[in-house]
């Protein structure tokens, strides 16, 4: 059957769907530009956040070192208010409960050496000493030995002191590798692991990296410290830009449809 419909009759129809067709992509460019504008916001409110991290974390590592949070205080410590503050300590090591820890750092492959402090308080501090290469690690040299009692109440003689920059545990283990308390072998300075592996309580939550050159003269060993790398990456004003690189990107081409009126009426 023929359509009767003349030119005249088919075009308010066409123009209904180009009107609709219009309303639909500029919903979806405002949808679009609300959204990249709204991430890009959040990006630099991230910048703004991690520039004060960083500032923060600069004037604590190069404050003068101040005294160890007491055990009252210890639940409470955490990233904001302690991370890599730079403290003071005195006690004495508790050299044959050191763990090595798997580890690497700008000396090449090897393990961090993690020795219990008995504080002058009666309190317990792992130390990260420092970094040893893994050919000082051989087997039997640092085995998993338990205290039985309280390690601190046999010590005795001079306090050795001692600064470094405090750090929270990292329980678990490293990237896809589990701490293996049972076979002595760690891949992250779990603080409670390690405690509860060789029998030690009343131990502080966290654990201090020593500075270069904090060990005793007669120490059995003696790692290498200072080793800490403070690095944080701040990629957010690059992703700040591209997101509002593209809220802008949308706006444009739109505006350029908005202008050519792009959807067209058929030729009849």
């Amino acid at each position: 059957m023929m359509d009767r419909r003349g030119p005249d009759e088919s075009a308010p129809a066409m123009g209904r769907k180009g009107g609709a067709a219009k309303v639909v992509l500029a919903v979806l460019a405002t949808l679009l530009i609300v959204l990249f504008a709204g991430l890009g916001t959040w990006q630099v409110q991230r910048l703004q956040w991690k520039l004060a991290l960083i500032e923060r974390v600069n004037t604590r590592v190069h404050a003068a070192p101040g005294a160890l949070p007491d055990a009252a205080r210890w639940p409470q410590v955490s990233k904001e208010s302690d991370e890599y503050r730079h403290v003071s300590l005195a006690g004495h090591f508790l050299y044959e409960y050191s763990t090595p820890v798997q580890a690497v750092s700008e000396l090449g492959a090897g393990y961090w050496l993690v020795t219990p402090l008995c504080t002058q308080d009666g309190h317990i501090v792992l130390v990260n000493r420092g970094f040893i290469p893994a050919a000082d690690n051989r087997p039997g040299t640092y085995p998993a030995r338990r205290a039985n009692g309280n390690p601190c109440a046999a010590v005795s003689g001079p306090a050795h002191a001692l600064t470094g920059l405090l750090r929270l545990a990292e329980p678990g283990g490293g990237f896809l590798r589990e701490n293996d308390p049972a076979n002595n072998r760690w891949f992250s300075r779990d603080v409670a692991g390690i405690a509860a592996a060789r029998g030690l309580g009343n131990v502080a939550p966290f654990f201090v990296d020593a500075a270069r050159g904090q060990d005793p003269a007669g120490a059995p060993e003696h790692p290498v410290g200072g080793l800490t790398v403070i690095s944080f990456q701040n990629n957010h004003l690059v992703y700040a830009i591209t997101w509002y690189a593209l809220a802008l990107m949308v706006a444009g081409a739109w505006w350029y449809v908005a202008r050519s009126g792009s959807v067209k009426k058929p030729a009849t």
